[in-house]
């Protein structure tokens, strides 16, 4: 019958306080420690003890066995109320183990005192359960723990002869070391060497890690910085040897990129060896060379942007508010209702001055439409020609060998090329690319957003047009095109439907509008003897279009503008634009709109600046004429 590791582990996880408390023992509080009535000389904090009349300490399975007569199993048994496994379970011959610990340390510190190791360190060093001097053969053992502090790997050290010998089942990526938070790592070959150092240079010591490498291996340098990734620099203390020389390259190779590495080289063969002779030197220095092997990188800090430093600048649109400058739009609809209709409509607009219903006016320019679904030759031209669109300002990319997608790096240089404001993608499923989930967010996110940036870095207004899901239902947020975050990046979302008690009336409703007011919604005629033609206003939602309901024919903003300036101009008044732009907007119409209406009646009135503000009124013609 044997414990395993992970029982043993457990053990001497164990809070001593808590397991002296438990056997009736009573503890006297003594500074961040506890000290046990019945020895005086014994102090406990959590899992560890100290004897300070011996300058020994540990864990909880020697304090057990020390202090309670227990061997090794009663011990761990007491510990954990567990009994051993059976032997075919049992831990292996070649698990590690701590070599029995003895009673006293008067070996062990004789021999580091002819090293000149500061007793007071030693002490410090065995209160932590690092040092101690084992039973049988009275060697030093220097214990190494992981960073859980259990311990991992031992090393003995003879105190009369040369024996040195790391214990059966050892870890040497969990070496002899003294850890803290701190950010700066110093690495030695052996433990004398690293307790040798920190009594050359106490100050502060305990604000620092020391790693002992058991030789010149990069195990345990791996082992350690592998859990303390924070490490800022590491110290590489090897001896001045040829051994010492050749390790650091070694070393300097497994240190991760980010952390600085210094070489200090002692002025004499090892750090212990100056120990020794430092009553000798003619000067203070222990250090003989300080190499830099590796400046710190840089921090480099998150970049951010003031927005006291960001220039304002307004929104500019090509249909306002239904399609803006420099941002994405989205015109979606079931195939066969007139989203291509439409956007051969705004194509003439844009190259041909064939302006869209409350539009401003603005000089043509070239135009890039990209389509898949219909022939150039027998469809799309024809079509483009009916609208009376300008043809020698509409471009199309050439993807014959190479298909086009939305992440292709061609559409901003042809943008850039052509000097185009305009760029119609028809449909947006064509163009994702064979390999994108638009139901994916993860896939089409960094897709839309790049194709957003090239909108605003060339402020050239780009429409895509697509078709709606099949999805049960009839509201419009789950018919619209694939993942919420295409919805999410545009700034203007169209729907385009068909009436369903007239079939020839379709509708575009401004479903989502980021940078102004959603606009009116407005019907076009389509699939008559007549051709496209514009209705006008419409009262209708996206749901109850998508549902088959009639909805109703209503007035524009523009002719409620035309009305409401007649009316406030008859008789003869003068009103200021202040007065006027207020009353609008209390009917539900922007200031945009009622300076957009004035402008197209420059011919009909008058005006004039009274301080402040603009005044106007009716020309006597017209308002003779506005009477009758």
């Amino acid at each position: 019958m044997s414990y395993t590791q992970e029982q043993i582990d457990r053990a001497n996880q164990v809070n001593l306080e808590e397991f002296l408390r438990s056997q009736g023992e009573q503890l006297i509080k003594s500074g961040s420690e506890w000290r046990w009535k019945r020895h005086d000389s014994m102090t406990v904090k959590g899992n560890k003890w100290f004897r300070h009349s011996q300058s020994k300490g540990g864990y909880p399975v020697e304090f057990v066995m020390e202090f309670f007569g227990k061997s090794f199993p009663e011990a761990v048994e007491l510990l954990i109320g567990e009994a051993p496994v059976n032997k075919i379970n049992a831990t292996s011959s070649s698990e590690f183990r701590l070599p029995p610990r003895s009673r006293y340390m008067e070996r062990a510190m004789a021999y580091l005192r002819q090293r000149n190791i500061p007793e007071e360190l030693v002490q410090e060093f065995c209160r932590e359960g690092l040092i101690y001097e084992d039973a049988q053969h009275h060697n030093i053992v220097f214990v190494g723990k992981d960073a859980a502090g259990i311990p991992r790997y031992a090393h003995c050290k003879g105190t009369s002869d040369g024996f040195r010998m790391d214990v059966l089942g050892s870890d040497k990526a969990h070496n002899f070391a003294c850890r803290s938070d701190g950010k700066s790592l110093f690495v030695f070959e052996a433990p004398i060497d690293l307790m040798s150092f920190i009594a050359l240079y106490p100050k502060d010591w305990k604000t620092r890690n020391y790693l002992s490498l058991g030789g010149v291996g990069a195990k345990a340098l791996d082992g350690f910085l592998s859990e303390r990734k924070d490490m800022e620099t590491v110290y590489i203390c090897t001896d001045s040897d040829k051994a010492g020389n050749e390790a650091v390259n070694r070393l300097l190779a497994c240190i991760p990129e980010h952390m600085a590495v210094i070489r200090l080289v002692p002025c004499d063969k090892d750090w212990n060896e100056v120990l020794k002779h430092r009553d000798d030197l003619t000067h203070s220095k222990y250090i003989s060379k300080t190499i830099v092997l590796r400046e710190k990188a840089e921090k480099k800090a998150v970049p951010v942007i003031r927005m006291s430093e960001v220039q304002q600048t307004e929104v500019e649109w090509l249909w306002y508010p239904y399609i803006p400058f420099g941002k994405l739009t989205i015109i979606q609809g079931n195939p066969g209702e007139g989203k291509t209709f439409f956007a051969m409509q705004l194509a003439a607009a844009c190259t041909n001055r064939k302006y869209l219903p409350q539009m401003e006016p603005f000089e043509p320019f070239n135009m890039i439409f990209q389509t898949v679904e219909d022939g150039l030759g027998d469809t799309v031209k024809p079509r483009l020609l009916s609208a009376e669109a300008d043809l020698e300002r509409v471009l199309v990319i050439d993807d014959a060998d190479n298909p086009l997608t939305l992440a292709d790096e061609r559409i901003e240089k042809a943008i850039r090329e052509n000097s185009a404001r305009l760029v119609i993608i028809d449909p947006l499923q064509a163009f994702l690319g064979a390999n994108v989930d638009m139901n994916r967010a993860n896939e089409v996110r960094p897709i839309f957003r790049r194709l957003a940036e090239v909108a605003q870095d060339t402020n050239c207004a780009i429409v895509m047009i697509g078709h709606l899901n099949k999805a049960s239902g009839t509201q419009s947020a789950y018919r619209g095109l694939g993942s919420i975050d295409i919805t999410a990046v545009v700034r203007s979302l169209l729907f385009i439907g068909k009436v369903k008690a007239d079939p020839t009336t379709r509708v575009i409703v401004h479903e989502k509008s980021s940078l102004a007011p959603p606009g009116q919604s407005l019907a076009f005629s389509l699939g008559d003897e007549k051709g496209f033609r514009w209705i006008g206003a419409y009262d209708i939602s996206a749901e109850d279009l998508l549902a088959g309901g009639e909805g109703t024919k209503a007035e524009l903003k523009q002719e409620q503008a035309v009305k409401l300036i007649y009316e406030f101009l008859s008789d003869g008044r003068e009103v200021s634009v202040a007065e006027l732009n207020k009353e609008a907007i209390e009917r539900g119409i922007s200031e945009r709109t009622v300076r957009m209406v004035r402008n197209s009646m420059k011919n009909k009135l008058e005006s004039e600046r009274r301080g402040k503000d603009w005044w106007i009124w009716l020309k006597r013609q017209d308002e003779a004429a506005n009477s009758l």
